[in-house]
């Protein structure tokens, strides 16, 4: 099953890098770079907590802490332990036009799309005028990784579900903190 899997996974790719999206290429390359290290995310967390209210500075604080645990468990556990070699988008002749650095830590799972989809969730349940926004970038940003040859689509679907649960972690810890504020 996990060799269908695979052969799926490189397929979707395959078809990716094999479809010409000149109007893309650009924008998406972009996004992706921007979405380096969270920077988008950090923005809008900052934006959140300048602008906002008590709610907003919540969302943006869990987003945050979201983005750490999804992170850390993306890099620090997930790419070591699972291992999985990046893309040769040079075989699947993905256009040069679309390249990012190709990073030199193993594949599996985004840490991009990690990180984005922590972020949007975490925020989106703080503050769901919030969500529809934030989910759709988190998904360009997923989507960006595969586009620009780097990740395969099964290592951003990894990458979306470790967020979900990140965001789960970073929520539990906020209302557990706010609960133990509350008693004292």
């Amino acid at each position: 099953m996990l060799a269908d899997l695979r052969a799926v996974d490189g397929a979707l790719y395959a078809a990716v890098a094999a479809t010409p999206t000149p109007a893309l290429d650009r924008g998406l390359r972009r996004l992706s770079h921007a979405a380096d290290h969270s920077k988008i995310s950090f923005t809008v967390a900052a934006g959140l907590a300048l602008a906002g209210g008590r709610r907003a500075r919540t969302a943006a604080l869990v987003g945050v802490g979201a983005i750490a645990v999804a992170s850390a468990s993306a890099n620090l556990l997930g790419k070591r332990l699972v291992r999985r070699r990046r893309p040769d988008r040079e075989a699947a002749r993905v256009t040069v036009a679309r390249h990012v650095p190709m990073p030199s830590s193993a594949s599996f799972p985004s840490g991009h799309t990690a990180s984005a989809v922590a972020f949007a969730t975490a925020v989106g349940v703080v503050l769901p005028p919030a969500s529809v926004p934030l989910s759709l970038l988190a998904w360009a940003v997923g989507y960006s990784r595969v586009h620009t040859g780097v990740h395969y689509p099964g290592d951003v679907a990894g990458g979306a579900l470790l967020g979900v649960a990140s965001a789960g972690v970073s929520l539990a810890g906020a209302r557990a903190w706010a609960r133990r504020a509350e008693i004292h």
